[in-house]
């Protein structure tokens, strides 16, 4: 990176920028456990129902829909590990303050190349830029993905299988009414 001015202000501007991020990653988190309690609530309490022919397929469908909403939601959280990845410094995709790239290293050289990047003012900011950016990138494709398609399978589960007690109850009262 080329920085003209190095000082306090790109300092707070990347701190709060991570902060910003941190507070969305957990918010992430906590609609996903909203989630998976509200769908594994909704299938305990549905069961029961599916011995009752009227209430039997939308009982299905709503179960099917939260089962997916559960799978959703928690690959949403799933942490995502390489513990094969080695970090190489002169790789522009090496991002030196994730935990994820460093772990399988030893002490002496995670120290050698975090080091190099604290040595280096230009580098010491594109290390932070880079964590930031590769942050932002992960709750956009990876969290926050999931956890809205959580969402719309949820909400859709309602409305499909309210349609089909609708209809279900159309039916019958229909035959109510022609017997």
């Amino acid at each position: 990176m080329n920085i003209s001015q190095t000082g306090g202000h790109i300092d707070h501007l990347l701190r709060q920028t991570r902060v910003h991020h941190v507070q969305l990653s957990s918010m992430a988190d906590v609609k996903a456990n909203m989630m998976i309690t509200l769908s594994s609530l909704v299938i305990t309490f549905s069961v029961r129902y599916l011995s009752d022919p009227y209430l039997r397929w939308p009982v299905i469908i709503m179960l099917l829909f939260c089962f997916f909403t559960i799978l959703a939601a928690a690959y949403a959280v799933m942490p995502k590990l390489d513990y094969r990845y080695r970090p190489n410094l002169k790789n522009p995709d090496c991002n030196v303050l994730f935990f994820g790239s460093f772990m399988n290293l030893t002490y002496p050289e995670f120290a050698g190349i975090l080091e190099e990047v604290i040595n280096d003012p230009a580098r010491t900011y594109e290390a932070q830029v880079r964590e930031v950016y590769e942050l932002g990138v992960f709750l956009g494709y990876k969290k926050y993905r999931y956890i809205r398609l959580a969402y719309l399978l949820f909400l859709t589960g309602l409305f499909v299988s309210g349609l089909v007690l609708i209809v279900v109850e159309f039916f019958n009262f229909s035959h109510v009414l022609a017997g």
